[in-house]
């Protein structure tokens, strides 16, 4: 079950046989005045001073969301794409609540994109995938439809399956439907955590897709936010994520993808491990 997303110059493949892919969340104003300005001004040098970053921390894919009120999101997101792809030869991921704005991205870009995303609701899943069929595109699947998120991991799981059903009806394969079982917080349920990996677990093993999660998610409101998402980043990955929409700055996160990696053996003969190690260590001199 490999994922294929691709830039003119790069591929990157999300799979379980694969190294985990880290997408870059960064290019996102939601909560983020200084960016939200930016974009409202027509000022893309905090889109490209982030694309800069995430390539830095060692990001696989960047996400890019330039949804700030007021502007021309479709026009905004093409600059955006030219900026970004000035900078790097990442794949992107274009995340909309807009299939105009997605269509505008897939039209624009020069590669194989990933779609953040598309939901069992009616108007998605019939506005959102003949999109993927047509840009050959791959996409992210959210276990939510028009009643809301369920909070039972059957539910959920019913959901995605009608997901994949409708996409494979049309002809998109399986292996380009990557599912979101949805971080929710814990400060709002403290069943949530518990909640997204049994749903994964039976993503996993019924329906064999790559996963991805917004991990953050699941610590808004809570203090030491860090530590409480790079153990669930763990227990994510033992539960079969794939790949994951994280902020790739945070060495808490890169650590516990790097120990999940090994201990989950798929770190052969360590050498993950050990190169982040070194590189820790050098750092550590400078």
């Amino acid at each position: 079950m490999e994922t294929i997303l691709k830039s003119k110059t790069k591929t990157v493949t999300i799979s379980p046989d694969h190294p985990f892919v880290i997408i870059g969340e960064k290019i996102n104003p939601t909560g983020r005045k200084k960016l939200t300005t930016e974009l409202e001004n027509n000022d893309m040098s905090g889109v490209a001073r982030e694309a800069e970053l995430q390539v830095q921390a060692g990001a696989h894919v960047l996400d890019v969301n330039v949804g700030a009120s007021g502007i021309d999101e479709a026009k905004t997101m093409v600059e955006a794409i030219k900026i970004i792809t000035d900078i790097t030869n990442l794949p992107l991921c274009f995340d909309s609540a807009g299939s105009h704005v997605l269509e505008a991205a897939l039209k624009a870009y020069e590669g194989r994109a990933l779609v953040n995303s598309v939901s069992g609701e009616k108007e998605k899943l019939d506005k959102v995938l003949p999109l993927i069929k047509e840009y050959d595109a791959a996409v992210i699947a959210l276990p939510m439809d028009d009643k809301g998120i369920p909070h039972e991991p059957e539910e959920r799981f019913a959901i995605t399956a009608r997901i994949v059903e409708a996409a494979e009806k049309i002809g998109i394969d399986r292996k380009d439907i990557i599912v979101d079982c949805l971080a929710m917080t814990l400060s709002a349920d403290d069943q949530s955590a518990k909640l997204t990996l049994d749903t994964m677990k039976k993503v996993q093993k019924e329906l064999g897709c790559n996963m991805s999660l917004g991990v953050s998610n699941i610590s808004y409101g809570l203090p030491d936010r860090d530590i409480i998402n790079s153990f669930f980043l763990i227990a994510a990955i033992d539960s079969g994520l794939t790949c994951a929409i994280i902020d790739p700055t945070k060495e808490e996160m890169k650590s516990a993808i790097v120990v999940a990696e090994l201990i989950s053996g798929r770190d052969k003969d360590c050498l993950g491990f050990l190169k982040a190690y070194r590189a820790k260590m050098k750092k550590a001199k400078q």
